[in-house]
């Protein structure tokens, strides 16, 4: 069963930031290694579900012409718009995957912490949306807690092993440890280096 707008109201509402994404060092390490795993120094369009209170956001506005958040918690994005008030291509929104999906295409898709709050007929849905919101070349990166999530229906592990089964990505990287999987799919299958003319 999917996690509810209840649930979230629930976790909000007993602190403003519940996972500690503002001062566990944890979280910093994880947002810079994702930050290092994308291929590309810019990103035209981004588009972050799960947004949550903008941490991630913020670090993304700098590597983005415009961003697009979505979370279904209001108080999450409540805080967010504080955040990010002074940045002006950034657009969040009350939403929930995979009731709804955005319009257009994005450049990068940044699928992080969310899939395991999803039951797994939702993440099927999802992991088959995935390509079809990407630019040719498009990435999406995804990054999952590798232990029990309580009332979760799949893992962090199953989450990444769908979208690498179902998705139609090529996996570029991987980044594996006790704690987090962080991946990279893209449709673009050359790597760095390839692009960069050194192989």
């Amino acid at each position: 069963m999917s996690f509810t707008k209840d649930d979230f109201d629930t976790l909000y509402a007993q602190s403003p930031d519940p996972w500690g994404y503002e001062h566990r060092w944890y979280e910093a390490r994880k947002r810079a290694l994702c930050l290092a795993m994308l291929t590309r120094p810019y990103y035209k369009r981004v588009f972050e579900p799960g947004c949550s209170i903008g941490v991630m956001s913020e670090a993304l506005l700098e590597r983005c012409d415009t961003l697009l958040g979505w979370d279904l918690s209001a108080a999450a994005l409540e805080t967010a718009r504080k955040r990010l008030a002074q940045h002006k291509h950034v657009t969040l929104e009350q939403h929930r995957l995979p009731d709804t999906w955005p319009e257009g295409k994005y450049d990068l898709v940044v699928f992080s912490e969310l899939g395991y709050f999803l039951d797994r007929s939702a993440m099927d849905v999802a992991v088959t949306r995935l390509s079809a919101l990407l630019e040719d070349g498009g990435e999406v990166l995804a990054c999952h807690w590798r232990h029990p999530i309580e009332g979760g229906e799949i893992d962090g592990e199953t989450v990444h092993r769908l979208i690498n089964e179902g998705s139609g990505l090529t996996r570029l990287s991987q980044h594996l440890e006790e704690d987090v999987i962080i991946e990279l799919w893209s449709k673009e299958k050359s790597s760095v280096a390839r692009r960069d003319g050194l192989i």
